[in-house]
């Protein structure tokens, strides 16, 4: 839909509307100047001529600076002289375009080509620009480049010939390492520059297009019953005795008990949370809005948190309007206290979808619950729930061995070979007193321990503080743990320590 018949000024593109198509406004003074609006409400400056028998138009730029209604005018008006001269703009614009070089090439790429991407991908992809592509391969011309080039850098990133130390101020550094997962990454953001670069004719091919990159390393870290216990017993303990913000544990939990990706938990605002259908309703996610199906015990976290007045954060943070942001010092102690260090926060999420695909759900259900946008992406949990491809292998094992050998055929007792056999007792300090505990997958109801500092178990024992530190060095005393700094016992190991001293004391009857 063109309009024409009116002067194009920064009021009337200001005033501009997208629409369902896309549409033009035409400059009623300069003959072929206009702006054309995207369906997405994209304002581009354009100049529109006729030249060798036919209609051409040249695309000036995006509205914004530099390009305002006064210098695309401006330019528009050079065009114009060199029309007259029988000079194609479009066909020079082309040749300059062949000369761009890949810095300039990945410079447009950002500005342009991710123009509707989320920040968080614009600022990765500036990083791998920034700190491997532009370094090696900046200052070549895109139309020379060849596949060896890109494969040169792909073996000079991963060798850390990009590696190097930048001062950014005051005490702080970054460190870039390079390596083979910084070697594929920088790929795949070049790969896509000249894709991009592609579309814009810089070049009629892209070299990056079949190249292999290093193979990636995913790790699938799951959480068993066992280590879910134990991990809620350390959160629990943590609660109980403060020594960690009552935030970061709820944040912990919820992790957890949804399923989120951490910074949807971190930045969870209280408006978000819809109760009544007891679900979370995100305006913006990974990808994009989303609704995330809570459960009854993710509920009840969510409504044990202290709510801090004007602050919209259902975690707060430390200052006023701000949400809880440094969450990985807290797991880090958490963890260690649980005996789970070598599980990342992300881990949280992939037993939450462990624990639905073992638990016989359909890898639909588990990709609508954690958002993926591919089913690809939940494929990673076909293996847990492949309860029926186990019982066809044994089914057809046992068919075979019954003619091979009769020795073999039968049904196998493998009730103790489970993973999740993980006894207690090897991750107390001192075994001989470990209480016995229920696993209980559900992290948001505490775990019915009572947990005691080291002042209120001596007053339970009638000991002095000096003797229970003395039984601790000893290792002869009740089961403890640590949680950070801070020395606990639970309430059941130190009874249970007592009543095996007092049987220990009691005298032996001998048959008369």
């Amino acid at each position: 839909m063109a309009k024409s018949n009116i002067r194009i000024t920064k009021r009337v593109v200001i005033d501009l509307k997208a629409g369902e198509k896309e549409r033009f406004v035409w400059d009623n003074e300069l003959i072929g100047f206009g702006v054309r609006v995207s369906p997405k409400g994209l304002i581009t400056y354009v100049y529109q001529y006729f030249l060798e028998g036919r209609t051409r138009r040249f695309r000036i730029g995006t509205h914004g600076a530099p390009w305002t209604p006064e210098t695309a005018r401006q330019e528009a008006t050079r065009l114009a002289g060199l029309t007259v001269s029988g000079d194609d703009p479009q066909q020079a614009k082309i040749e300059e375009r062949k000369a761009m070089t890949v810095a300039q090439l990945c410079d447009l790429y950002l500005t342009e080509g991710l123009l509707t991407r989320k920040e968080s991908s614009v600022k990765a992809a500036r990083c791998d620009i920034e700190n491997h592509i532009k370094p090696l391969l900046g200052r070549r011309k895109v139309a020379s480049l060849e596949r060896s080039d890109l494969e040169g850098m792909l073996r000079d990133v991963a060798a850390g010939k990009t590696a190097r130390t930048q001062k950014l101020g005051f005490r702080s550094l970054a460190r870039v390492r390079g390596g083979k997962g910084a070697a594929s990454s920088a790929l795949s953001v070049l790969s896509a520059a000249l894709g991009f670069g592609v579309t814009r004719k810089v070049r009629t091919d892209n070299p990056a297009i079949g190249i292999r990159k290093f193979p990636s390393k995913k790790i699938e870290r799951f959480l068993s019953p066992a280590e879910l216990a134990r991990l809620g017993e350390a959160l629990s303990a943590a609660s109980a005795l403060g020594v960690e913000s009552a935030y970061a544990i709820a944040a912990l939990r919820l992790l957890i008990l949804t399923g989120c990706r951490k910074n949807e938990i971190l930045m969870l605002k209280r408006a978000h949370v819809d109760a009544y259908h007891r679900c979370l309703r995100l305006p913006d996610s990974k990808t994009g809005s989303k609704i995330v199906h809570l459960g009854a015990p993710a509920m009840k976290v969510i409504g044990a948190i202290e709510e801090v007045a004007g602050n919209p954060y259902l975690l707060p943070g430390k200052r006023d309007g701000t949400h809880v942001t440094d969450l990985q010092s807290s797991w880090e102690r958490i963890r260690k206290t649980a005996g789970l260090e070598d599980v990342r926060i992300h881990d949280l999420r992939h037993s939450f979808a462990s624990m639905g695909a073992a638990s016989g759900d359909s890898l639909m259900v588990i990709g609508a619950l954690l958002g993926h946008r591919s089913a690809k992406t939940t494929e990673r949990y076909t293996h847990l729930a492949d309860h029926p491809i186990k019982a066809a292998a044994d089914r057809i094992a046992d068919e075979i061995a019954r003619h091979l050998d009769q020795a073999l055929a039968g049904d196998v007792d493998l009730s103790n070979t489970s993973e999740d056999a993980d006894p207690f007792d090897t991750y107390w300090e001192t075994p001989n007193a470990a209480p016995e505990h229920s696993v209980d997958p559900v992290l948001g109801a505490v775990i019915r321990t009572e947990w005691l500092d080291t002042r209120a178990a001596a007053t339970r024992l009638g000991f002095t503080v000096g003797t229970m530190q003395t039984y601790r060095w000893m290792g002869t005393g009740p089961a403890f743990r640590k949680i950070g700094r801070r020395v606990v016992y639970s309430a059941d190991a130190v009874d249970a320590w007592m009543a095996i001293q007092r049987e220990a004391e009691r005298p032996i009857a001998v048959a008369a």
